[in-house]
């Protein structure tokens, strides 16, 4: 069956359609990551967007359900260069065309994912309509594509009651001895944070994101986490407000992602939305108090705005060999330290994950 991607600026890529044969509008965003399709189907930080896919061939290993960042996916569409439907890994317990209509994901195959992509970083990110049906009324559906925004996407995603986690939970080693308790606030949360405190030893309580701080901090956690997720952090204004009271208790914090823009603004800064984000598994990293370049996992459209930082409150720990964005902040006076970038990153690169012991670190005074 046909299907078509029409953008805003009116281009139109003529393909297959894969998955879910729904029609939805969505924001366009494309990832550089050559292994790692399941976690991007299934990390909460895409709701709200159709995810472009610049590797050519994807689903060659199937679909390995251990290895999925959530329950189920959260993005709106899926766009790829040539799908394998036909995957070849011991773990594979199903295709990835069969998991896009499990999971109701509409999308489309066949089409000059470079071309695609160029657009994306000459004119930016855009919104895109996924559809079978190519509309008779062009100019009513650019309209109505052009109007799209990504909206509530947190309260999409987030947990809707607490949920604790012990080591041997989510795959975990059963036989470590726990040493801390640990209060993740989820805005977004993926599997993989919740492991990598587990097997450090951490008891970990998962918590809706509009938790009052008072309820977290009244469970006298050792350390907080602040976790990735969708959408523009300045929409999170009541999650903002209690990270204020967060950033006032003792409690050593460590945020990551949308957590890092999110404890940013809680504390003065601000941010500004990216031309079209870092996505990809390939990004460097300097660790400005070590000179250190790690190779990270990345998944964001807004950054803090480096000129906005309070220079009593907190200083730049790590920037994007890049660009020269900020990818870090370290509190001055305070136990709270943030990055954008994603230590606990699956499929990986996994230089950066010693951040986890450096929160340990911290927890333990």
């Amino acid at each position: 069956m046909k299907a078509y991607l029409i953008l805003e600026d009116g281009s139109v890529f003529t393909g297959r359609s894969i998955g879910s044969t729904r029609e939805i509008i969505s924001e366009i965003v494309f990832n550089t990551s050559m292994t790692g399709y399941l976690e991007v189907l299934t990390d909460p930080s895409y709701a709200g967007q159709a995810v472009v896919m610049t590797y050519p061939l994807i689903g060659n290993y199937g679909i390995c359900r251990e290895d999925m960042e959530a329950k189920g996916s959260s993005v709106d569409g899926f766009i790829v260069r040539e799908l394998a439907r036909l995957g070849s890994n011991f773990r594979s317990e199903q295709s990835i065309q069969d998991f896009l209509k499990e999971q109701n994901i509409p999308g489309i195959e066949g089409i000059d994912t470079r071309a695609l992509t160029k657009i994306l970083r000459e004119k930016g990110t855009m919104n895109g309509m996924i559809t079978t049906a190519r509309p008779s009324d062009m100019e009513a559906a650019l309209k109505k594509i052009r109007a799209y925004s990504v909206r509530g996407v947190v309260d999409r995603v987030t947990t809707k009651e607490v949920i604790s986690y012990r080591p041997g939970d989510l795959g975990t080693d059963g036989s470590v001895p726990i040493r801390k308790r640990v209060a993740v606030l989820d805005v977004g949360t993926k599997y993989n944070i919740a492991r990598c405190l587990l097997k450090r030893g951490c008891e970990v309580t998962i918590y809706p994101a509009r938790t009052k701080a008072e309820d977290i901090l009244a469970a006298e956690p050792d350390g907080i986490m602040l976790t990735n997720g969708p959408g523009d952090p300045k929409e999170c204004r009541e999650v903002i407000e209690e990270l204020k009271l967060l950033y006032e208790s003792d409690v050593p914090i460590f945020a990551i992602c949308l957590g890092h823009q999110l404890m940013a603004l809680a504390s003065g800064c601000d941010t500004e939305k990216m031309k079209y984000g870092h996505r990809g598994a390939n990004h460097p990293v300097k660790d400005l108090a070590t000179g250190r370049v790690y190779i990270s996992s990345q998944n964001h459209g807004y950054v803090v705005k480096a000129d906005t930082i309070p220079e009593k409150i907190a200083k730049p720990a790590f920037v994007n060999v890049n660009d020269g964005t900020i990818e870090g902040l370290s509190y001055r006076d305070k136990n709270i330290f943030t990055v954008q970038f994603h230590p606990e990153a699956c499929a990986g690169p996994k230089d950066s994950e010693v951040l986890f012991e450096r929160f340990m670190q911290m927890m333990n005074g």
